[in-house]
């Protein structure tokens, strides 16, 4: 007999695209056991009865509209969402170590969005995928697709849109947390025929997606937000925001990665 914890990580590992025999040999179990915990109707370790807010009768917003939009900002980042098994997706977030906080933020933003799903971390060089299996993510991110984001139309949903508009700040800060960063730079003056130095502190995006920048920049108008594109190395998928209120405001809500 096998415990719940030990069934769950097999299946997991299943759902990862290991093959049964590569399961059994890390993990020990027998390919018998696994075969038949993948021919139940439900897979142990995912939850049949956790209701998704988009697919009843009434669809409604989730139940943590502000850990939603961050969560939403994450994904269109650096997000993706994959078909497993038996109609089971995959949520996965990459993100690096060097950021320990943004890992657990992250973690906690998709726990509170799918509270019934478990929430696992799996190391990679150099960063930490957050990972989450449900039947409804495609429901919770209809933006999903084959191919790379910035291939495809990416464009919100109006209830999207809604919890965005009053949850502004949480999407900057995924948007921030996954694509962007605040940076010192620095420049020099003329001051009494003496030259000086000067930093100052900006915050970039950088997205190779139209409509994504879009989505940023629109965000930011909404907020009051200064902002200039600007074009590095010949590609303009660069947003800088530089002006001293617009950085004060930014500090205020978003700050740096941590």
């Amino acid at each position: 007999m096998y415990d719940l914890d030990t069934r769950r990580r097999a299946l997991t590992l299943v759902a990862q695209g290991f093959s049964q025999n590569s399961v059994s040999k890390q993990t020990g179990i027998s390919r018998a056991a696994i075969r038949s915990w993948l021919n139940r109707i439900e897979p142990l370790g995912y939850s049949r009865g956790a209701e998704c807010p988009r697919c009843g009768d009434i669809p409604r917003l989730p139940d943590d509209p502000a850990a939603y939009s961050y969560l939403l900002g994450l994904y269109l980042g650096d997000g993706c969402v994959s078909s497993a098994k038996r109609g089971v997706y995959s949520l996965r977030i990459a993100c690096a170590d060097a950021w320990p906080g943004l890992i657990d933020a992250c973690a906690e933003a998709v726990q509170r969005v799918r509270p019934a799903n478990k929430v696992c971390r799996v190391q990679s060089q150099g960063c930490q995928y957050v990972q989450s299996f449900s039947k409804h993510w495609p429901c919770l991110f209809p933006q999903h697709g084959p191919g790379r984001k910035h291939s495809r139309e990416i464009k919100l949903e109006p209830w999207q849109q809604q919890i965005v508009d009053a949850h502004a700040w949480e999407f900057v800060r995924g948007l921030i947390h996954s694509d962007g960063c605040r940076s010192t730079n620095w420049t020099t003056r003329m001051v009494g025929g003496i030259r000086k130095r000067y930093e100052y502190p900006r915050y970039w995006f950088t997205n190779v997606s139209d409509d994504i920048r879009r989505l940023y920049t629109d965000t930011l108008d909404k907020l009051g937000i200064e902002w200039t594109h600007c074009t590095r190395a010949g590609k303009d998928y660069n947003i800088s925001v530089a002006r001293r209120a617009s950085v004060a405001l930014m500090d205020a809500h978003v700050g740096p990665k941590y």
